[in-house]
């Protein structure tokens, strides 16, 4: 009798590590996204038509369909919203990030993908027009030692503050540096533009995901919504043109997620739907705004933006929501820190994750007018990297790094203000 009990579970055991292995063959990508309601696994498949178990606790549990395959995305994506109590948790034999009790390290950056875009008729205002990036040289489109850097730190939070897919236009046939590349918004180019690269950091930790302008609906919206959007769904979801504001909480320090996707930088503008969203926070202490367009920032030839943003905060004066005590975003191609006279929140600009880098900003930014007040103290830099925040006696300690891992910078924020060497 023991010895049949023995070989039965034997037999279960191989089935089990048979069906893991299966399992792990067909994943494509899996990674935790952060939203209101909490930590979300997701997974996407290639060649299934059922999503696998999730293990959590030691417990199995099945996982949702978010997306089925179609024409441009022929994946299965899967999620699962995790219990705030949970303590460990894998897909197969690949084990999942989740969010930690204490809050050491945050990583940040954004505007990570490899740029392609032909010029069109009707689009000469377009500067990034007719760019076409060495995708294929790891020193020119450095995301992957990037992301690889960033796993390597050990954060217990990565923040992307948006733009991820920029491979909109086919290479052109003679361009040795993005040959083979595939473009559009469809399963392959979100592979080679995000998934694939980032995939180290996606398994060190869970993420906030800001949606970029890249992300609005006519460009790469669908694949965001189907991808990394943090709210769950039972099909596949809708494009929308403008999420709702929502909060992450971790460990106490509260980041609000404000979709700055569709705000223009210039007027003429609508600046009603983010004025009522400003007025509809109500911000815990020492908050976050994370968004992908800076509120306030400054261009390589000293262009300001955003002015939807700065006109929706007219009624406060030009200031954030009382509590908020820093805002994040990416949009401009270099690493920006503006700290201001009024003592508004500072804006630190982290768009030096790949994509081609702007100009650099010449000259000092003290002094520069902007949304109503003036900065006085501001740093810029035009290197690829990204930012590790660690806390502080009075607020945060940020490190600016380099796609080797090497210290560029350090920045101090707080309340009212930053500095940085």
């Amino acid at each position: 009798m023991r010895a049949a009990i023995a070989v039965a579970l034997g037999l279960a055991l191989t089935s089990a590590a048979a069906t893991a292995q299966g399992i792990e063959q067909e994943i494509e990508a899996a990674y935790v996204v952060l939203g209101p309601q909490g930590a979300v696994a997701r997974a996407v498949l290639a060649s299934a038509t059922q999503c696998p178990a999730i293990t959590i606790d030691g417990a199995q549990q099945a996982m949702d369909v978010r997306a089925r395959p179609d024409a441009e995305f022929a994946v299965l994506v899967c999620e699962r919203v995790i219990p705030p109590t949970a303590r460990a948790a894998a897909i197969g034999t690949t084990a999942l990030p989740l969010p930690r009790p204490t809050l050491t390290s945050i990583a940040v950056f954004g505007d990570t993908g490899c740029r392609l875009k032909a010029k069109k008729p009707g689009h000469g205002d377009d500067e990034d027009a007719g760019k076409f990036q060495d995708c294929n040289d790891p020193s020119l489109w450095p995301f992957a030692k990037l992301a690889a850097m960033v796993a390597a730190a050990e954060p217990d939070l990565v923040i992307h503050v948006g733009d991820y897919l920029y491979r909109e236009s086919a290479c052109p046939p003679k361009d040795r540096g993005c040959r083979g590349s595939p473009h559009g918004d469809d399963w392959p180019t979100w592979k080679a533009d995000f998934f694939a690269p980032a995939a180290p950091a996606l398994r060190a930790a869970p993420w906030i995901v800001v949606r970029g302008n890249h992300e609005i609906c006519k460009r790469a919206g669908p694949g965001y919504f189907r991808l990394l959007d943090p709210t769950p769904a039972s099909a596949t979801p809708p494009c929308n043109d403008l999420i709702a504001p929502f909060t992450v909480t971790l460990a106490g320090q509260s980041f609000i997620v404000m979709d700055s996707s569709n705000a223009a930088d210039d007027c003429p503008c609508d600046p009603a739907a983010y004025a009522a969203q400003f007025a509809a926070m109500r911000p815990a202490p020492g908050s976050w705004l994370v968004g992908h367009r800076p509120v306030w920032g400054v261009r390589s030839h000293k262009q300001k933006i955003n002015a939807t943003l700065q006109r929706a905060l007219a009624a406060t004066d030009g200031k954030l929501p009382d509590g908020i005590t820093l805002a994040l975003a990416g949009h401009i191609h270099v690493a920006e820190v503006l700290s201001f006279a009024d003592k508004r929140s500072p804006q630190f600009v982290l768009g030096t994750g790949g994509t081609l880098l702007a100009g650099k900003i010449k000259g000092d930014l003290a002094g520069v007018k902007i949304g109503g007040t003036k900065v006085k103290h501001g740093r810029a830099d035009h290197r690829f990297g990204f930012a590790m925040f660690k806390p502080a006696r009075r607020g945060w300690n940020a490190t600016f790094r380099d796609t080797e891992g090497e210290k560029l910078f350090v920045c101090k924020a707080e309340p009212g203000k930053a500095t940085c060497e």
